[in-house]
């Protein structure tokens, strides 16, 4: 009876993680500040030090951050098969929802009008990452020595260094600090894909190639993804620079990965076909990566030299993840509206330790709603 009554793993795996893709509004660093939440404080299917490894892991791979958690966390729960439904139930509704706003955009040719909310989601997502970050940031806070790397790599994230020279340099140098002599190289080698153009004269099978190579070798926000498909798509005249701008403010606002504006772009391309082949091919290689990295993390942990570069590519990927709270917030919180929003969010999260962060959001865009008429 008690085994009919307990919910399957993989049952809680879907659930879990269609509603976070449901709810999931402000880039990955809330998506994994609400999975953490989640899966170490409330289920425990981690623990806070391997959730910790797993975000630092999840940095030095390309592709989408937050979607590859959320196949860490599957994996966690159910195996190979709670990786696949977690990725995939994270995704979809997110692949939905943009390919019905590319079907109207197809139409109509404008995006709905939904700024008023996202006026007041921006400062609330901005509230919800700070506060959940000082948990993660706490617990990878180890040593003096880790604080310092963490400061210096939030130093170089301000001035603008690449995120993967940040991670794997501080990762390396707290190596060296340690003492510990590196007698082999620690390599995540992106699948590099050299080849630019293949069937030429399929359009749609280019495509997915397009999409693919981006999905392989892609690391940072949705910011970099723009630059990418600018190469990619515009400078070939395949989409306008305003269509791009569109498909990258789409996954901004709309709930769970931004890559997810890879099926507002094959839509505009090529219809439903031509959406259903960017979407897999930016999303696949996120799959492999993390198959393939997943069952390694455990004995990188049990190596001592190894242990000290998870450990500061922790701290430095809060340092990240804070610094991206920072830039968030210099263009969310514009004026005293958006600062009360920002401020009421962070004491409701601290306040209300049980609160679904989601509420909070929500509640961000329906005062930035109200607001907007004072």
């Amino acid at each position: 009876m008690n085994e009919k009554a307990r919910p399957r793993p993989l049952m809680e795996v879907a659930k879990l993680f269609l509603k976070l893709g449901c709810i999931g509004f402000g880039g990955p660093a809330v998506h994994i500040a609400m999975m953490e939440e989640e899966v170490v404080k409330k289920k425990k299917w981690i623990s806070q030090q391997h959730f910790l490894d797993l975000v630092g892991a999840t940095n030095l791979i390309p592709g989408p951050n937050s979607t590859e958690m959320t196949m860490h966390c599957g994996h966690q729960r159910d195996g190979w098969k709670g990786l696949i439904v977690a990725g995939i139930c994270f995704i979809l509704p997110a692949v939905i929802i943009t390919g019905a706003i590319a079907w109207a955009y197809q139409q109509y040719g404008k995006l709905p009008q939904v700024e008023s909310f996202i006026y007041g989601i921006k400062p609330a997502v901005i509230a919800v990452i700070f506060f959940l970050m000082l948990s993660l940031g706490r617990k990878a806070l180890k040593s003096i020595q880790l604080g310092i790397l963490g400061g210096l790599a939030f130093v170089l994230a301000l001035y603008g260094i690449s995120e993967i020279y940040i991670l794997f340099g501080i990762g390396f140098l707290g190596i060296l600090l340690s003492g510990v002599r590196n007698r082999q190289s620690l390599s995540f080698s992106p699948l590099v894909l050299l080849v630019s153009d293949i069937g030429s004269n399929n359009s749609n099978l280019k495509l997915f190639w397009i999409f693919l190579k981006v999905g392989s070798i892609l690391y940072g926000s949705g910011y970099v993804l723009f630059a990418f498909l600018d190469a990619e798509l515009v400078t070939s005249g395949l989409i306008s620079k305003q269509e791009l701008t569109d498909a990258i403010a789409i996954g901004q606002f709309t709930p769970g990965p931004v890559f997810s504006a890879a099926t507002f772009i094959g839509w505009q391309i090529a219809g439903f076909q031509g959406a259903l082949l960017a979407t897999i091919g930016i999303f696949l290689p996120s799959f492999l990566f993390v198959a393939f990295l997943n069952p390694l993390i455990p004995v990188l942990r049990k190596s001592k030299m190894m242990s000290a570069f998870l450990d500061c590519v922790s701290i430095a990927s809060v340092a990240l993840i804070l610094v991206i709270c920072i830039e968030m917030g210099t263009e969310a919180i514009t004026d005293w509206r958006t600062a009360f929003i920002g401020l009421l969010g962070f004491v409701a999260a601290f306040s209300f330790k049980k609160l679904n962060t989601a509420f909070i959001i929500l509640g961000g865009g329906f005062l930035g709603y109200l607001l907007t008429f004072i």
